[in-house]
């Protein structure tokens, strides 16, 4: 009777907050007691990078200098962990509705607009009936926990994507693209080059599905083929 309950009230998953920064905190704890360790060694190297910071840094006493480097530590990882959250996906399904929040923005899709969702590396990709990319967005989420609730509500789920093979790599000028996707991809193949310019790769992932064309990354190559199309 609860099951049945739940399954009507539909599925909400969301990564564990307090994990997320519990990780992020030890993480920079470990980093800081180990830079002290690092300026030691930097030191003792006959040409090293760094030498006067370094040099600086060991001119603290013991024990303020690992417990200083430690509490920095502490509190650059307990800011990348709120950030860390904000950044995390969070997935609410139900019976007629997928809905995806990430960062302040949200989502909803009918269940009738999807056509499949798959694993792309760490994406959950959510697929329209016209083969469009409705969604790509990285996913720290337990996969099983997430197929197991698509699954429940009716959603199909493929092991890989069912279009793989109509992808083909991007170069400059490539033949067969809509006019001024060759541009667009350019730009990207720029963005991702650069770490500050992923909001913009992204926005330009969007602008080539305007025009019809779903890209996908393998480290930095880029993947194309047209929607709907074979």
């Amino acid at each position: 009777m609860e099951e049945a309950k739940k399954d009507r009230m539909g599925a909400e998953l969301a990564e564990s907050t307090w994990a997320i920064v519990f990780f992020c905190v030890g993480c920079g704890a470990a980093a800081g007691a180990l830079l002290p360790l690092l300026a030691r060694w930097l030191l003792m190297l006959p040409w090293a990078p760094l030498e006067g910071p370094a040099e600086l840094l060991t001119s603290i006493p013991e024990p303020a200098l690992t417990l200083g480097t430690v509490a920095v530590g502490v509190l650059a990882g307990l800011l990348l962990g709120f950030v860390a959250v904000h950044e995390s996906l969070s997935v609410s399904i139900s019976a007629t509705h997928l809905t995806l929040t990430i960062r302040e923005s949200t989502r909803e899709f009918a269940r009738e607009e999807i056509a499949v969702l798959f694993r792309d590396g760490k994406h959950l990709v959510v697929l329209a009936q016209d083969s469009t990319e409705l969604a790509r967005e990285h996913s720290g989420l337990s996969w099983p926990r997430l197929i197991a609730a698509l699954s429940a509500h009716g959603y199909p789920w493929a092991e890989e994507d069912p279009h793989r093979a109509d992808y083909r790599r991007w170069v400059p000028g490539t033949p067969g693209l809509p006019e001024g996707a060759d541009a667009l991809l350019r730009a990207r193949a720029r963005a991702r080059k650069d770490s500050d310019d992923a909001d913009d790769a992204r926005e330009l992932r969007g602008e080539l599905l305007r025009l019809g064309v779903v890209v996908r990354d393998e480290e930095q190559r880029q993947y194309w083929r047209l929607v709907g199309r074979a």
